[in-house]
């Protein structure tokens, strides 16, 4: 897995993200170019999170299709360079 330092612009990345479940883990992977890489807030409330908002590790990337996909990065999320 990628460190979050190595997220530069133009790097070429895969990112599998993970839900798990009662009996299960549902996955799914996404391939592009890294666009931008930050933590940014949500929309939503959060008690006493800096600022009353909860941050996310977001990463924005381009698909070859040029499709532009924003992710909100966890600890389910593994990012490989491709």
């Amino acid at each position: 897995m990628l460190e979050t330092t190595a997220l530069t612009p133009g790097t070429r990345v895969r990112v599998t993200q993970q839900l798990p479940q009662t009996h299960t883990v549902w996955s799914t992977a996404v391939e592009g170019v890294v666009v931008r890489y930050r933590q940014a807030q949500t929309g939503s409330w959060f008690a006493h999170a800096k600022g009353d908002r909860l941050w996310l590790d977001r990463l924005e990337l381009k698909k070859d299709d040029g499709e532009l996909v924003a992710l909100n990065l966890d600890r389910y999320s593994v990012i490989d360079a491709v």
